[in-house]
């Protein structure tokens, strides 16, 4: 075959160092076409962008170019970087270590931008933390909960 085509959606998702709710009103749009901005830079289609005041989902169609991880890099370190800049009280502002990547089926593209335009109805109900573990299972991924976290006391 001559060409190379591909059309992999992922929905990428990361929590703040802590968990801490760092992401307020005043920077959250900001924060979402940034991360935006970054996807497009790398060739990764951003389809919605969203999030609570501790964690970013992301949906993207990812580039065949481009390994997921080495996005997400780039998505934590740019942003950590840029968010420090946008006044005093985000000079502490840290992207926790790991993330989570999932495959999203072209079927399922309009659910998971329901989904990720609701988080803060849905964090009315349900923690970061059963969010994520929910999705794991549901992709049906092997986790230790003890290496999740990044909390120093768990």
């Amino acid at each position: 075959m001559p060409q190379s085509l591909s059309k992999i959606y992922t929905h990428i998702i990361f929590g703040t160092k802590y968990r801490q709710h760092s992401i307020d009103t005043n920077i959250e749009c900001h924060l979402h076409n940034y991360l935006g901005g970054i996807c497009k830079s790398w060739d990764c289609n951003p389809i919605q962008i969203g999030g609570y005041s501790n964690h970013i989902h992301i949906l993207c169609q990812i580039s065949r170019k481009v390994a997921p991880a080495k996005l997400i890099q780039e998505l934590k370190q740019s942003s950590s970087k840029w968010i420090k800049t946008k006044g005093h009280s985000y000079q502490n502002f840290y992207w926790q270590d790991g993330y989570g990547v999932f495959s999203v089926s072209h079927s399922q593209v309009k659910r998971v931008v329901a989904y990720i335009r609701n988080q803060h109805e849905h964090h009315k109900n349900v923690t970061f933390k059963s969010e994520f573990v929910s999705l794991l299972k549901k992709h049906q991924i092997e986790f230790d909960e003890r290496y999740i976290w990044d909390d120093p006391a768990e």
